[in-house]
């Protein structure tokens, strides 16, 4: 009940008044059945904005930092994703990915739609990055349609470590649903499964037109914080002299 408070009487109405955004493609999201919809993920805002502009409900594996966060903001985020429907997922531990291919499978078994960023975590630059394959297993295992879906201007309207976003024109737009039926039975094959997921990314790509990386979004993110740690321990070591 709430889920539906939020989306057409309290943040719904907002979002649309705030963002103005513009949905092309919602003609491709299937009125009934299961299907995954799988997006790029630019912003916290994403969260919020392409539910509250669906037609149906929802459910997005949500990662669970936001169920366990300490102090009031942290009770207040839990039971702002609790009552929206959101599901917890543990992305630590080699059970990690099972476990959030239980819970989507559990999603998708009752002809839900099913909410997904392949990516596994939000860009940090604005770029798309490699898909993990748990969309693939899914997708392949639930014998369901994968609908790509962009979002496109969120980075710009709430990047990363903003908490107040800005006001800057939105574009959410799906494509025509993939079919990956002529898989079926095949979903313990890595190379099938990295192709699926690539063919995934590659729609999403085309409807974002974002630039591509190659690498798992997560390493990234590794590597640039390391790189920031070691130019810091230099400037530490070595302070550059004033120039005189």
């Amino acid at each position: 009940m709430f889920y539906y408070v939020l989306k057409y009487v309290l943040l719904g109405p907002l979002l649309r008044l705030v963002f103005r955004p513009r949905i092309e493609g919602l003609e491709h999201v299937p009125a009934t059945g299961a299907a995954i919809v799988a997006g790029n993920h630019l912003s916290f805002s994403d969260h919020f904005l392409m539910p509250a502009m669906l037609k149906r409900r929802i459910t997005f594996l949500a990662k669970k930092e936001y169920f366990t966060g300490p102090g009031l903001k942290g009770r207040l985020t839990a039971a702002f994703f609790r009552s929206a429907g959101q599901i917890p997922v543990d992305r630590t531990g080699k059970e990690a990915g099972q476990a959030a291919i239980r819970e989507g499978l559990g999603v998708l078994s009752k002809d839900e739609l099913l909410g997904i960023y392949p990516e596994g975590t939000r860009s940090h630059d604005g770029r798309l990055y490699k898909g993990k394959v748990g969309v693939a297993v899914m997708a392949l295992k639930a014998q369901v349609p994968v609908i790509p879906c962009a979002m496109i201007g969120t980075f710009e309207a709430q990047p990363p470590g903003k908490i107040i976003p800005n006001i800057h024109p939105v574009t959410i737009r799906f494509g025509e649903p993939l079919d990956f039926s002529r898989y079926a039975g095949m979903e313990n094959e890595k190379a099938i499964l990295r192709a699926v997921t690539d063919e995934i990314m590659y729609a999403i790509l085309s409807l974002s037109e974002q630039e591509y990386v190659d690498q798992y979004a997560a390493v990234a993110k590794a590597e640039q914080a390391a790189a920031a740690k070691a130019n810091a321990e230099k400037e530490r070591k070595f302070p550059r002299l004033p120039i005189s």
